[in-house]
């Protein structure tokens, strides 16, 4: 089963890096955001890639360009004729296609333009900065067992501020952490979809997340997955210090693979 993975939008809200770089390759532990998704999914068995690129497309075409080169022990022998000779290979056993899908098109336009590669498949779909321990085979599972043309992962995010206890004088008495699920059930990604889905795209312009979904949802074809332990976006610098620190710590709760 194909892994799509939308990699191609601008990260305007974590512009310090991805003025740089395509947000999916901002590094957590020294490895592109997207290379922490994809060893995800490749845990479970997922290994075969379809990356939706734009922004600095080039940036994630020579990644994986060299990725082979660079996950190996290599010997240059200059006095023959420099020739390169590889010895233990380390890379993981990918196949990635690298789609370029236009600078300023949608999210939905993405997914229209890799219809190609996917066979007519049911396929999984993310976006492509962010992460999560997710049981991928037990949201496969329940996509299968309802049948139905799309099921995408819900998720309850933790709120960013935290609530002040007021008494009736207006003295601040505490702080408290803002509930997690506040906000109630957000869509994390981590999809699973029929291909019958690309033809509710009408063309670049469709955001996946407006009428696609909302025609599904709207005919009783769209279920959610809900998954209440790990999920984290990498919008911002402080989620990029957020995600760091968890790794840092080697209690990265997305590292789901030894």
């Amino acid at each position: 089963m194909k892994v799509v993975i939308l990699a191609g939008g601008y990260g305007t809200r974590i512009s310090e890096e991805s003025h740089l770089k395509p947000k999916p390759m901002i590094e957590i532990g020294e490895r592109p955001i997207l290379w922490h998704i994809m060893k995800i999914y490749s845990h479970y068995g997922f290994n075969d890639f379809v990356v939706c690129l734009g922004y600095k497309a080039y940036a994630i075409k020579e990644y994986f360009a060299n990725y082979f080169l660079h996950e190996s022990d290599v010997t240059f022998d200059f006095r023959d004729s420099n020739r390169m000779t590889t010895h233990i290979h380390k890379a993981e056993p990918w196949k990635v296609t690298l789609v370029n899908t236009g600078l300023d098109t949608m999210t939905g336009g993405r997914v229209k333009r890799i219809r190609d590669y996917i066979d007519n498949e049911t396929f999984m779909l993310t976006y492509g900065d962010g992460v999560s321990n997710v049981d991928l085979p037990k949201l496969l599972a329940f996509h299968k067992n309802h049948g139905k043309a799309a099921t995408l992962t819900a998720i309850q995010p933790s709120g960013r501020f935290g609530a002040l206890e007021i008494t009736e004088n207006n003295s601040v008495t505490g702080f408290k952490e803002k509930p997690k699920g506040e906000s109630g059930w957000v869509n994390g990604g981590f999809m699973v979809l029929e291909p019958s889905i690309f033809d509710l795209i009408e063309g670049d312009k469709t955001v996946l997340e407006k009428e696609p979904l909302e025609s599904l949802s709207n005919s009783g074809n769209l279920f959610s997955y809900k998954h209440d332990d790990f999920w984290q976006p990498m919008d911002t610098i402080r989620d990029k210090m957020h995600l760091e620190g968890l790794w840092q710590s080697g209690k990265a709760p997305w590292k789901v693979w030894t």
